[in-house]
């Protein structure tokens, strides 16, 4: 029923002045005189306020904010150009437009704009959301190491998901690898035994099941090694998800809140799944890529060339340079086989598989291998590179390699060599007096004919001579000043000339020095090089003063 509130009567063509079709609006409509006295409402403001009436005074019938809003147009306070205001009516949000008549009565215009605003807050989450996970995802696989990819995980999700996570790893034996982490503080990460049947949910995601929805996972059953050091309060709310991986699980993510924030929601669980499975891709290849380096740095040790020294009162070196810096294997070898004993011949073997890289180096893994279960015939050098031969030709590599062998020996005071070639350049023998001699063993490559013919030639060396074994990647180095120009063997005699009584170690090292000065930043070929050499000092330096008072090469 109206009330009198003590202003003048309205003229009877009032409602013909508002507009007739105003009460037909689909919009609440309230019409407010100056004093704030509701004058009349249409059928939608009525079904929003049911019990507001003509004759109400507004602000006794409205939320506050829009009485204020009305008493500041109505006083002049503000311009109705202005953008309107905005306000909850029962739970929802609406923009309210005025409209002032010309007796002082404001015709308000109440649109609902929840659908809009809760439209807009979805596209900026999904937005948000979408820009943590490209932003997770460019971070977590930025590195192939497992704990930093772990630890990248707990720490981004502290931030964009909730105020704590933990990063469960598969077990190790009886021990889990754990990663913690919460806002604002540091990542740490440890292994130890833990009851994992004690949180809800963490068996089943660690073994790749679907999560449990976080209404049904009791904070109170959380137990205290899965809470990580300062976090704030009670646990008020819990997320266990998986981590998937590349055909097994990579693990397991919890995610916690206090009972001070707001519990997870279903978008949000669906979030965690989203980043979770980012994590665990992440994590995949990363322990397929430790799993795989692990792997090729134990092929890698039986591929690369040894580390060589003192055998037998002989002193061995070697050197090696793959074609690409970057790689660390290629097509040259050698190895060094002592006898069982100071009586027996040392075998020395320098190789140059045709190409370079992996292929070849798988080529030279399988030659060394099989040398070395010659090795009970290394009498024969021609028979032993036969049989090498025969075993090139029977597999399924299309390539050839050139090979030079040495046996060694340590006898009354000598340092006696027999020297095969198989296709390879021949020995240089760097005399006391700095002569530099050419070892003339030859014989034909292993791999492309079906038998190998090889001649066999012996020598000896007297205190500080070396034998220097070498591929073709030290004499074909293509450079000099005008960049095009091969080392050649010329150059590499020169070199050796000044190298007289230096020791082996030496010897290897100052020829990679010249090879590489001459290649500047050229491109080349691997280059190997090995150094025989008898002591300067010991029972040879009495026998043998000088290199010219024995002819110590013979033919074999």
């Amino acid at each position: 029923m109206s009330v009198s509130r003590g202003f003048s009567a309205r003229p009877p063509d009032a409602d013909l002045r508002v507009g007739a079709t105003w009460t037909e609006a689909p919009y609440p409509v309230l019409v407010v005189d100056r004093h704030g006295g509701l004058v009349r409402i249409n059928g939608a403001a009525q079904l929003l306020l049911p019990k507001a009436e003509g004759g109400d005074w507004l602000h006794e019938r409205v939320p506050s904010w829009l009485s204020a809003a009305h008493r500041s147009i109505s006083g002049g306070l503000r311009d109705t150009r202005t953008r309107p205001l905005t306000g909850d009516i029962n739970g929802r949000q609406f923009e309210a437009h005025p409209t002032p008549g010309g007796d002082g009565d404001v015709v308000w215009w109440l649109v609902d704009d929840t659908d809009r605003r809760l439209a807009e807050a979805a596209l900026s989450d999904a937005r948000t959301r979408s820009e943590v996970l490209a932003e997770a995802s460019s971070a977590l696989l930025s590195t192939l190491n497992v704990p930093r990819c772990m630890e990248v995980a707990a720490s981004m999700a502290a931030e964009h998901l909730a105020e704590a996570a933990v990063l469960v790893a598969p077990s190790h034996g009886r021990r889990y690898p754990l990663t913690f982490a919460r806002q604002g503080g540091p990542v740490t990460q440890t292994t130890r035994p833990v009851d994992i049947a004690g949180v809800p949910g963490l068996a089943e995601a660690l073994q790749g099941f679907p999560p449990v929805p976080a209404r049904w996972i009791n904070p109170a059953d959380i137990p205290d090694w899965l809470i990580p050091d300062g976090f704030a309060g009670p646990v008020g709310s819990v997320i266990v998800t998986p981590l998937p991986g590349h055909g097994v699980p990579a693990g397991a993510l919890v995610l916690l809140r206090s009972s001070t924030e707001q519990a997870f929601t279903e978008g949000e669980e669906v979030f965690a799944r989203l980043f979770a499975a980012r994590a665990g891709a992440a994590l995949s290849a990363a322990h397929l890529y430790s799993e795989q380096a692990t792997i090729t740095a134990t092929l890698m040790r039986d591929l690369l060339p040894p580390t060589l020294t003192s055998v037998h009162a002989v002193d061995y070196a070697g050197r090696y340079r793959a074609a690409k810096d970057q790689e660390r294997v290629g097509g040259d070898f050698y190895d060094v086989h002592p006898g069982s004993d100071p009586q027996h011949e040392t075998l020395v073997v320098l190789g140059d598989v045709a190409g370079k890289g992996l292929d070849a180096a798988v080529l030279t893994g399988k030659i060394r291998n099989t040398l070395h279960a010659l090795l009970p015939l290394a009498e024969d050098h021609e028979r032993v590179l036969n049989l090498l031969n025969g075993a090139l030709l029977t597999s399924h590599h299309a390539r050839f390699a050139t090979l030079v062998l040495a046996s060694v020996s340590h006898r009354g005071g000598r340092v006696r060599a027999r020297l095969t070639s198989a296709g390879h350049l021949p020995p240089l023998i760097v005399r006391a007096d700095g002569t530099v001699d050419e070892v003339p063993t030859q014989g034909t490559l292993v791999g492309a004919l079906p038998t190998v013919t090889a001649h066999t030639v012996e020598t000896v060396l007297a205190p500080g001579e070396t034998c220097l074994l070498y591929t073709d990647g030290i004499t074909e180095a293509r450079g000099g000043p005008l960049g095009g120009e091969l080392y050649g063997e010329h150059r590499l005699k020169r070199a050796l000339s000044e190298c007289a009584g230096m020791p082996a170690e030496a010897i290897v090292e100052r020829v990679q020095m010249l090879a590489a000065q001459w290649l500047g930043t050229g491109r080349h070929d691997d280059m190997a090089a090995v150094a025989i050499s008898a002591p300067r000092t010991g029972p040879l330096t009495a026998e043998y003063g000088h290199a010219g008072g024995e002819d110590r090469r013979s033919d074999t």
